[in-house]
């Protein structure tokens, strides 16, 4: 009988944590090009591709999109620093025929939704394991002297000062001619451990030692003082775009150290000499997406284990979690042998208030609907619009509410119209807007996600009209860079 109970009072949980739903989460995909998935498709239907998985995505619920842009010192998206990436056109220094930027693309595609568009780039990986041929623009082809061979792939050597410089400069040269609102770095820093081979590095160890006397604390140096100078190139030249990473899942085993998770797997800090803790602490990062991408009940890393580790270790930045989303749905629940994962997860993210938000690996397996996953984004998890999470040590004040708000008459129809308010400088002016809508008698609560009607870089919504029998209150906010909100203007009507 107290079974009986307790599973009741379980699925009752489960049922509450269903329905709730979040204002402020960040709620991303990933869409990579590695893979080949865009390689000698025509410009049309890559655009038709992406413009697919972006409206399914939208109607999912995702509110950020984290496009690969950079794969191996290339590019999707014009450059005077590096050569078209073969993974948009087949060859390495080739255009796209007919020529389109599809980084630029993406942005005005993505913006146009209601969404975030994040740069995604590889920082140190110069050549993929696939690739054959480099264009003589090629940073490998151009300074071979600052790579190095390693497992099949060509790295540039995060030991040498000019490299952290050049990755610097192709960041800033992004940001600063593209409207992007993060810049997005994956786990690829010092390559991962391969059998039998060893990093070549001794040259460079002798070269830029500075009294480092233990080879894995220099790569860890090495490493932290190219995130730190990333960080600040990137707030330097636009201080509203959002610098993102996300490490492997795992930062440090028990058996390491004392602030190791229970786990038995490859470690950020010993494997890759990613110190992802000292970023996160120092701020030289404002997100991090762990990519904790195994199943509940793994034996070498159990995700409940991780999620909790990582809400313990690493909430001095916003934190996100990498979710893989045909792992989710390929494991059975181990309390729930009936259901799959995804059920189970979200209640811990839901559990774990310093977890913020979600990016799903990767966009298309979620478009294809795998185990049903976009459905129960769209009709639960994310059935209702959220907002970004607040990132008050860049930008924590509000603008000004939006004016004059007044419904016209136009050829187009019944229109809700607004003007922008006043402000000066990217921290006081308004980027979008977010309106409401509520029946007659009901309180007007703006906590409520489920009362957004739109969230919009327009100054205007087409009303939807019907006779003018029912009475509504809508309510209109302003949101800056950062998506701060302003205080509410209040227009009644009749629909």
């Amino acid at each position: 009988m107290k079974k009986a109970i307790f599973l009741l009072v379980l699925a009752a949980m489960g049922a509450l944590t269903a329905g709730a739903q979040m204002k402020r989460e960040f709620r991303g995909a990933w869409i990579q090009c590695v893979n080949g998935q865009f390689q000698g498709m025509s410009t049309q239907k890559m655009q038709q591709t992406l413009s697919y998985q972006l409206d399914e995505l939208q109607k999912d619920g995702v509110n950020a999109i984290i496009f690969q842009v950079r794969p191996e010192c290339d590019a999707l998206y014009e450059s005077r620093l590096e050569p078209w990436s073969r993974f948009l056109t087949g060859q390495q220094g080739q255009a796209p025929s007919p020529y389109w930027d599809p980084l630029q693309w993406m942005i005005e595609q993505c913006h146009r939704r209601g969404m975030e568009l994040h740069a995604w780039i590889n920082p140190f990986r110069a050549r993929t394991k696939s690739t054959t041929q480099l264009s003589t623009k090629h940073i490998k082809v151009r300074k071979p002297q600052n790579c190095f061979e390693y497992d099949g792939l060509t790295i540039l050597n995060p030991a040498i000062p000019e490299n952290r410089d050049y990755i610097c400069e192709v960041a800033k040269d992004i940001v600063t001619r593209y409207d992007v609102d993060g810049i997005h770095m994956d786990d690829y820093f010092y390559p991962y451990p391969a059998a039998g081979q060893t990093i070549p590095d001794d040259q460079q160890y002798r070269q830029y030692q500075n009294g480092i006397r233990d080879r894995g604390d220099w790569r860890r140096y090495n490493v932290n003082l190219f995130i730190e100078q990333f960080y600040k190139t990137i707030h330097q030249a636009k201080p509203w775009v959002k610098v993102g990473i996300s490490p492997f899942g795992i930062y440090r085993n028990k058996r390491s150290a004392d602030i190791g998770s229970q786990t038995n797997g490859l470690q950020n800090y010993d494997d890759l000499y990613a110190d992802i803790l000292l970023w996160i602490n120092n701020g030289w990062l404002d997100y991090c997406v762990p990519q904790i991408y195994w199943e509940i009940g793994n034996k070498a890393a159990d995700y409940e284990t991780l999620i909790k580790w990582w809400s313990q270790y690493a909430s001095n930045r916003p934190l996100f979690i990498g979710e893989d989303v045909e792992r989710t749905v390929k494991y059975a629940d181990p309390q729930n042998p009936n259901s799959h994962q995804l059920p189970a997860k979200m209640r811990l993210h839901q559990q774990l208030p310093k977890v913020k938000g979600t990016v799903l690996w990767y966009a298309k397996a979620v478009v294809d609907n795998v185990g049903n996953y976009g459905t129960a984004l769209r009709q639960q998890y994310w059935r209702t619009p959220a907002l970004q999470p607040q990132m008050a040590f860049i930008d924590g004040k509000a603008p000004k509410k939006p004016r004059s708000v007044k419904p016209i008459w136009t050829s187009d129809g019944y229109v809700l119209f607004w003007s922008a308010p006043k402000g000066k400088g990217w921290q006081d002016e308004a980027a979008k807007y977010v309106v409401y809508r509520f029946a007659k008698g009901e309180k007007i609560d703006t906590a409520d996600p489920a009362k957004i009607v739109a969230i919009t870089q327009q100054t205007y919504l087409k009303l939807p009209y019907d006779q003018g029998k029912q009475k509504y209150t809508y309510v209109v906010t302003a949101l800056d860079r950062l998506q701060n909100e302003s205080k509410a203007t209040k227009k009644s009507l009749r629909l």
